[in-house]
């Protein structure tokens, strides 16, 4: 017993050592993005009437689509940041939890260690729950330093006072949607029956996904298809009076994250696994 606990401390230090590089360089591209976007606010405050001006020639169907739910939005520091963030955290953030997830267990397979690995003493459930934390180890590191950055750059940048408590919700519905997609990710690598690297794959899913959540936006669709997306599940409008947690859409993502886990786990175990 004293030899798998220190065998999963192994696997698990390693897979850290190996996804550090990775989760290093999407941090400061994220950071950076995040930063050098908000440094705009200032500028939109400024010449605040021509850009109302501008805007307003612009169709708020291309404005949905965008992330901004009205005009209003883009001359409010956490309105014009929680339409970036779309970009930023909800779909880069989601590629970068997909990705990492389905290679963390497939690089195994297609680098041709896996024989190596289970020769250990260590049970296949010990490995995916080892790589599972690992993964979503990661995935919560680089939402915490967004949201660090987010918060440190809408300090700087902001001219008014603005509510810490839609910050904090839409970090943790962004979160959510990301962990959701880590859940896809392993879901992904263990019904494939042939290991091969699946990152192309992967990036498509999110992306058509976030192509659903957009169309969705576009006034005079009949948006209820956006559900399909788990992009539709996070609410974004954070200008609105009863902007809070909402309990279905908290049970959403849990409940479908938690089942992808299990489900995932469950036939991980009774994968024939090529060696």
């Amino acid at each position: 017993m004293e030899e798998r606990g220190e065998m999963n401390r192994i696997l698990f230090n390693m897979e850290l050592r190996r996804n550090i590089k990775s989760l290093i360089i999407w941090s400061l591209v994220v950071s950076a993005l995040i930063f050098f976007t908000m440094s705009f606010f200032r500028t939109v405050l400024q010449y605040q009437q021509q850009i109302f001006g501008m805007v307003k020639l612009i169709p708020l169907a291309a404005m949905k689509v965008r992330g901004f739910s009205n005009i209003n939005d883009i001359f409010s520091v956490m309105g014009f940041y929680a339409a970036n963030n779309i970009v930023y955290m909800m779909l880069l953030g989601s590629i970068f939890a997909i990705v990492l997830s389905s290679n963390i267990l497939l690089k195994e397979e297609y680098a041709k260690t896996a024989e190596f690995l289970m020769s250990r003493p260590i049970t296949r459930n010990e490995i995916f729950y080892t790589k599972l934390t690992v993964a979503f180890l990661n995935i919560f590191i680089l939402d915490l330093i967004a949201a660090m950055i987010s918060l440190f750059a809408i300090e700087i940048f902001r001219k008014s006072d603005f509510a810490i408590t839609p910050f904090l919700v839409l970090t943790l519905y962004t979160l959510m949607l990301n962990l959701l997609f880590g859940s896809i990710g392993f879901f992904i690598a263990v019904i494939m029956k042939r290991a091969r690297p699946v990152t192309f794959f992967c990036v498509g899913i999110v992306l058509i996904f976030y192509f659903l959540y957009s169309i969705s936006r576009i006034p005079g669709t009949h948006g209820d298809f956006g559900y399909l997306s788990p992009f539709k599940w996070v609410n974004i409008e954070v200008l609105s009076p009863l902007y809070g947690l909402e309990f279905i859409r908290v049970a959403g993502f849990l409940g479908i994250t938690i089942l992808l886990i299990l489900v995932s786990g469950f036939l991980y175990r009774r994968k024939d696994i090529l060696t």
